[in-house]
């Protein structure tokens, strides 16, 4: 009869030095002790993997570092052309994590509170003549992979259950004539769509992070959104050397290698202007950096990729802010009250100090 071997008897005869092929050769296990030794064993496997791994470590030269790196690419003239071909790319692997990315940046866009209902929409261009978009008439904080639309870029829709935004086209005025343009993002950040309306174009040289990542921020003339007018005064924009373009009376769309990049810009965009409203208010002059530092900081865009229509400007051009008006400032002229250039007029401070005296008297009495 095979002697029976407990989990505390197998713990004992461990501990007094006997190995467990020994104990288990011929014995019958409980169920608690083929548990013990399933996890002795696990714990020595734990152990010389760790062991392993540490090795390895000491010894391999470790990766390189990469930068990551959104950009759909694909194989010019390789667009599927058959209605079986369209329906089998637009649930591909490929597509289906676009499509996620797209819904977390339009989450994104919306917890910022970069989009309002309905508004705001995003493109990315996956093939020669091919662009996945977001649909019509959906909260972008709320959108599913399944919404997503494919369409050319003359806005037909090739595939998706919901409608294509009607602004898509837009976004292939820039595309078509900006090859870089993978991707574009569409929104209406507060600060940002303010300066649109109020047609005050940003100023330059004042933040260095602005002048790598967006470059001069452009403008395009109103026209009725969605419409082929419209389509073209931005992409004229865009393709002039703006990578972020205000959309007087609208917005502001912005463009990038993949949808990340461009959503990045127009975050950008929406922090520059927020901050150059604050520092308005502060009651001084705004004070550029100098054109020479410019210069550096263009050449540094160029490093990054990223080309700039101002390389060939003289350091005097670059940072020229002479049209910006920044408000209301706050500082007392420093001409005396009297002179010739003063700015004060005498008579108004005159009257206003006699009234002042006039109703003190009356009070007083």
């Amino acid at each position: 009869m095979r002697p029976l071997v407990t989990e505390q008897i197998l713990k004992e005869r461990l501990a007094g030095g006997e190995s467990l092929n020994s104990i288990v050769k011929g014995s019958l296990l409980t169920p608690s002790a083929k548990d013990h030794i399933r996890s002795l064993e696990g714990a020595d496997s734990s152990r010389s993997a760790s062991s392993g791994l540490a090795a390895s470590h000491a010894t391999a030269t470790p990766p390189e570092p990469i930068v990551p790196d959104y950009e759909y690419k694909w194989t010019p003239g390789s667009d599927p052309k058959t209605p079986e071909a369209i329906a089998a790319f637009f649930v591909s692997p490929e597509i289906e994590t676009l499509k996620q990315r797209m819904c977390n940046i339009g989450w994104r866009m919306w917890t910022r509170e970069y989009t309002d209902g309905n508004g705001g929409n995003l493109t990315i261009r996956v093939g020669d003549n091919l662009a996945l978009c977001t649909p019509t008439l959906v909260s972008k904080g709320f959108m599913k992979p399944q919404d997503m639309c494919l369409v050319d870029l003359d806005g037909k829709q090739l595939a998706g259950r919901l409608k294509r935004t009607s602004e898509a086209m837009t976004h292939f005025g820039i595309m078509k004539r900006v090859p870089e343009a993978k991707a574009c993002c569409h929104a209406h950040p507060p600060h940002a769509t303010a300066y649109a309306v109020a047609k005050v174009k940003p100023p330059s040289c004042l933040i260095p992070e602005a002048e790598v990542f967006l470059g001069q921020i452009g403008m395009a003339e109103y026209r009725t959104p969605g419409t082929p007018d419209n389509a073209d005064v931005v992409g004229e924009a865009a393709a002039a050397g703006h990578m972020s373009v205000l959309m007087l009376n609208h917005g502001v769309i912005t463009y990038g290698k993949d949808v990340e990049d461009a959503y990045w810009k127009m975050e950008n965009t929406e922090s520059y202007c927020k901050t150059l409203w604050v520092a308005s208010q502060l009651g001084k002059e705004l004070s550029p950096i100098s054109g020479k530092q410019a210069k550096e900081l263009i050449a540094l865009r160029k490093t990054l990729g990223m080309k700039d229509y101002r390389e060939d400007w003289k350091e005097c051009e670059l940072c020229d802010n002479s049209d910006f008006r920044p408000g209301p400032q706050c500082a007392l002229p420093t001409t005396n009250v009297g002179s010739t250039d003063s700015p004060v007029d005498e008579s108004i401070v005159q009257s206003i100090t006699d009234e002042i005296m006039r109703q003190l008297a009356a009070n007083a009495k």
